[in-house]
């Protein structure tokens, strides 16, 4: 057993560690958790194992650049922070902190449409804009609204979910009570937790998704969000929505959750620039591959076409080197960054990154 108190974390496991000791029961499993039996959760991380760097000696390593470029910005290295819902909740306006953290790393952070903080405050903390996450919603007029919004804010890249047009079975968020309907299991995680009740809970205000305030009934209510959230995801969407996207956004697009050949090709078709090979973070079909399985084929498919991104199961610099020689452009990380920044806010964010940049160079 480590002892949180007195060790400098360096790990993506040594902040969830810490991370584990600051958040409420209910945030934790909110981040930690995956669909089902969490089965295609786990094998994102663990089939990375099933590759092996191949080690040459005598090379001339003294001038290693990890500089690259993605989705047209220049970047520190071949990474973007991946798009995480309610991350205002883990840390103290918890995305404006990330979005520093990413810029002073020069990596892309990704703010998600059911991001805490609103784009205008996350790009103001950060000096520049960031990219936009977006999902169908059976609201088109309200899809428009956003579309809008990004644009307005200087966003010049989005990336659009497609592996959500239902939720997916998430049991611990039932057990943990963050679905609703435990009000005294949340009070007492709540009182367990008082660091987080004064600097997040009190300090943090306002809790309420930034971008969805003027379309919920009661916007200072997260039960309302989540009902109008859920009523809003649409499963009837095709990629006949994605040329009707591809319609009205004029920058760059990347399709987030694509995995098998035919659906990154489709995405290519419908004028996409980037896909990002991902299972959603193993959160919404059990049971399906891990997206490092799949990304060679992928890559080797449309990778003359669209740049390739991945996500799932990343924690290491050596993890994203193993991306990049299966064919990847670059990686997302999204729960690494979410412990780091719940441990020990902007600071540990910073450090991470500055981590993962030293891991990919050795």
């Amino acid at each position: 057993m480590v002892n949180t108190s007195s060790f400098v974390p360096v790990t993506a496991e040594d902040y969830h560690r810490l991370a584990a000791r600051r958040l409420p029961r209910f945030l934790l499993d909110y981040i930690d958790g995956g669909a089902g039996r969490e089965e295609s959760l786990a094998d994102n991380e663990a089939d990375f194992r099933l590759y092996r760097l191949q080690q040459r000696v005598m090379r001339d390593v003294g001038d290693v650049d990890t500089r690259t470029a993605l989705c047209g910005r220049d970047v520190a290295m071949p990474l973007a922070l991946a798009p995480i819902g309610m991350a205002g909740m883990m840390a103290r306006r918890g995305e404006a902190q990330a979005a520093r953290a990413a810029a002073a790393a020069g990596v892309p952070f990704t703010l998600s449409t059911v991001g805490i903080c609103p784009l205008e405050e996350v790009n103001a903390a950060a000096g520049a804009p960031c990219w936009f996450q977006l999902y169908m919603l059976r609201d088109r007029g309200l899809v428009e609204a956003l579309l809008q919004r990004a644009r307005a804010g200087g966003c010049a890249t989005l990336m659009f979910t497609v592996d959500l047009p239902v939720v997916g079975m998430r049991h611990r968020d039932t057990r943990s009570g963050m679905l609703g309907g435990a009000p005294l299991a949340k009070a007492r995680q709540l009182l367990a937790r008082p660091r987080w009740l004064y600097d997040v809970g009190l300090r943090g205000k306002p809790h309420r998704f930034g971008h969805l305030v003027e379309a919920v009934a009661d916007p200072n209510d997260l039960d309302s969000y989540k009902a109008f959230v859920d009523s809003q995801f649409d499963p009837g969407v095709t990629w006949k929505d994605i040329e009707w996207l591809r319609s009205r956004w004029p920058g760059q697009l990347i399709i987030k959750g694509v995995m098998c050949v035919a659906d990154a090709a489709a995405a290519a078709d419908c004028g996409a620039e980037a896909v990002v090979v991902s299972n959603h973070g193993g959160r919404q079909l059990d049971g399906v591959a891990s997206p490092v399985s799949v990304l060679a084929a992928i890559a080797a498919a449309v990778g003359s076409r669209v740049e390739v991104l991945m996500d799932g199961g990343v924690r290491s610099g050596a993890d994203v080197v193993k991306a990049l020689a299966l064919g990847a452009d670059g990686v997302l990380i999204g729960r690494p960054w979410v412990w780091a920044l719940a441990a020990r806010g902007e600071r540990g964010l910073a450090d991470y990154l500055e981590t993962l940049r030293r891991e990919i160079a050795v």
